[in-house]
């Protein structure tokens, strides 16, 4: 493979690398008209009931992959407010952190840097019966790296290079690889960007390094489209979320990623409670003890 010097530029005035636009946000669609709002998107009720019941098939997808002892990585990259954390949250709500896990991974160590680039990536893959969700990955080196100017153009063409292999082998491995890439349009990053500001709980979401990917917005464009040229592979495609409205594209990742697995309902069974087994012991004084104050 030749060196990848060579980015792709968006076409002039076309959203998140022209790769289409997205007006409402709305994909796909119920078919009922009445569950959009005017503007197109989601209602709140609709997006209620259909995620309660995604997250009941969340949790049989859970227990089906511990029965059948898969090894998953699901891989959710974007830009900034694309929506990754909201729908990780929703997947890991109601399942068991034993077994479906997230992976953020902080900013290297100098001993990390030092390392093969996917070193400490690899700590963090599943064993039999768990499904890791990397909240970022491996990808940080060819979108938030190279946009910053946080690695070379030479680690940059290397791990394009190297990437498609990795993830091959970690496939002929027995390792599931699922990647989602959240697509928010500059409109609507700028929105929540917006929201953020005027809301102080919200605000420390609202980083040095999201300000500069949103100045940035055309090269992230370039940096994702050059990804996608090296690393869309038949052994781990690219899925693709278009996210300006965020419930919608919750329930169109989760229900995506559900209709990857020919799971089966494999829930335990009702258990009887056993009753407490008595023995000569007597516990010291209730005084003894220091209580939080009941100020409820």
């Amino acid at each position: 493979m030749s060196r990848p010097d060579k980015h792709i530029a968006p076409p002039e005035g076309a959203d998140d690398a022209g790769e289409f636009v997205v007006a409402t946000g709305k994909v796909g669609g119920t078919g009922n008209p009445d569950d959009y709002k005017k503007d197109g998107r989601l209602k709140s009720t609709v997006y209620d009931v259909e995620m309660e019941r995604l997250q009941e098939q969340l949790v049989l997808l859970q227990y089906w992959i511990q029965k059948q002892g898969l090894k998953v990585v699901v891989i959710f990259e974007g830009r900034g407010s694309a929506g990754k954390g909201g729908v990780i949250k929703r997947i890991t709500e109601r399942t068991s952190p034993r077994t479906v896990r997230v992976a953020a991974l902080p900013t290297p160590t100098e001993r990390q840097k030092s390392q093969w680039y996917f070193q400490r990536y690899v700590e963090h893959l599943p064993a039999a019966g768990e499904m890791v969700l990397f909240d970022r990955s491996w990808y940080n080196r060819s979108n938030v790296e190279w946009v910053m100017g946080f690695c070379t153009e030479d680690e940059h063409a290397e791990f394009l290079r190297s990437c498609p292999e990795f993830e091959r082998m970690l496939v002929r491995s027995g390792i599931i690889v699922i990647k989602y890439w959240f697509s928010v349009s500059y409109d609507e990053q700028r929105r929540r960007f917006e929201a953020r500001n005027a809301e102080p709980l919200k605000r420390w979401k609202l980083s040095d390094m999201d300000l500069a990917e949103h100045e940035f917005y055309v090269k992230y464009s370039m940096a994702k489209d050059n990804t996608f040229q090296y690393t869309d592979i038949k052994q781990a495609p690219w899925y693709v979320v278009p996210s300006d409205d965020k419930k919608a594209a919750r329930l169109n990742c989760i229900s995506h990623l559900l209709s990857q697995f020919a799971y089966e309902d494999v829930a335990p069974e009702v258990v009887t409670l056993p009753e407490m087994k008595q023995m000569p012991y007597v516990r010291p004084p209730m005084g003894e003890q220091t209580f939080v104050d009941a100020r409820f």
